[in-house]
């Protein structure tokens, strides 16, 4: 029997396709921030509206694969893994989209420029956070191939801390250059507008989430493996 629902396909394959599917969309998400930033840098607001309506587009897909998956989970599967843990993963994941439309919304809204001062590291610190999303995308991918292939166990224990390990070094990396930038913009308070101080730093505290709730899929992962 041939189904029409193209995400019981996906189950039919693996519960692993759609939550990859999923992240694959987040990560697309999360990477129009750094052209998005770029625009506002030059103050190019029509540039930075066009990649805003990407990001809203690619949070939006993010959102419809997360519904599907919770509407057609199956209540058991025949792979070390339980639904409750795939749910909490999907859950997580989708939050780093959110946060990025987020972002990008208070950014675009208020024709926000960063100051030239901060320009450099806050370029820095956005590339490190997307990074850490790369780096979860990346260790759900090999979760996915090692599990399909037959490996369990330790083997697949060994493999998954070695990339939660590179993902927890990018986070703390995020931590260090939020903490510098943050110490810096106390610096230019004076000369700044205090609305758009509160603001910057709203923005500074968005961007270091996006790490932190990539950091929290790494975790995720690793109790899955761990059970």
């Amino acid at each position: 029997m041939v189904t029409s629902n193209p995400f019981s396909a996906m189950f039919g394959r693996s519960p692993f396709q759609p939550l990859l599917a999923h992240i694959v969309k987040t990560h697309e998400c999360s990477e129009h921030l750094l052209p998005f930033f770029e625009e506002t840098l030059k103050g190019d607001w029509e540039g930075a509206a066009r990649l805003r309506e990407d990001i809203t587009r690619l949070e939006h897909d993010a959102d419809v694969l997360k519904t599907e998956l919770r509407l057609n989970l199956p209540n058991t599967m025949f792979l070390p893994v339980s639904r409750s843990d795939l749910l909490d993963l999907i859950s997580v994941q989708d939050k780093i989209a959110n946060k990025v439309r987020d972002i990008s919304g208070i950014m675009l809204g208020r024709k926000m420029r960063v100051p030239e001062p901060l320009a450099e590291p806050m370029r820095v610190y956005m590339r490190t956070s997307v990074a850490c999303v790369a780096q979860a995308r990346q260790a759900l991918e090999e979760l996915k191939e090692l599990l399909e292939s037959g490996f369990f166990g330790r083997n697949v224990s060994d493999v998954m801390q070695n990339m939660i390990r590179e993902l927890h070094t990018l986070e703390n990396q995020a931590d260090s250059q939020q903490i510098a930038i943050r110490r810096q913009l106390f610096e230019l308070e004076s000369e700044l507008p205090p609305i758009d101080v509160i603001f910057l730093y709203q923005i500074i505290d968005g961007v270091g989430e996006l790490s932190d709730r990539a950091e929290r899929v790494g975790s995720r992962l690793q109790i899955l493996t761990a059970r």
